[in-house]
C-alpha cells in the first residue's frame, strides 16, 4: 500500500473500527497526520488544532484496526494513557507483524 492509497483508505473508513489495517496503512496515515499538522501549525496553530480534532476519530479507528491485525483488541489503545510504559507498549504493538490465526478476520 502506498501513501495516497493509505490516506484515502483511512478517510474512506473514517469511523470503521472493524477489520484489520496493515502496517503500511497505519504508518502512512501517521506520517500524513504528522506532516499535515506541522505544516498547518506553521501557518496557524488553530488550523493545526482543527485538523487534529478532525482526524481524531480516523486515527483511533486505524489504530484499532492495526491492533486487530496483531490479534489484540482496540481498547488496548487506552494503555497509551500511561506515560512512558504505555507509550512504549503501544509503539511495540503497532509495529508488530500480523498474527495468524486471527480472531478479527474481515
Amino acid at each position: 500500500m502506498d501513501f495516497t492509497t493509505a490516506v484515502a483508505t483511512c478517510f474512506r473508513k473514517y469511523a470503521d473500527f472493524k477489520g484489520r489495517a496493515s502496517q503500511a496503512e497505519f504508518w502512512w496515515w501517521a506520517l500524513f497526520n504528522l506532516i499535515a499538522s506541522v505544516c498547518l501549525g506553521i501557518i496557524d496553530d488553530r488550523l493545526s488544532l482543527a485538523f487534529t480534532v478532525g482526524t481524531l476519530l480516523p486515527c483511533a479507528a486505524v489504530a484499532t484496526r492495526r491492533l486487530h491485525d496483531t490479534n489484540r483488541g482496540g481498547w488496548l489503545q487506552l494503555v497509551g494513557l500511561v506515560p512512558l510504559i504505555g507509550w512504549v507498549l503501544i509503539i511495540v504493538w503497532l509495529t508488530q507483524a500480523p498474527r495468524e490465526p486471527n480472531r478479527f478476520n474481515a
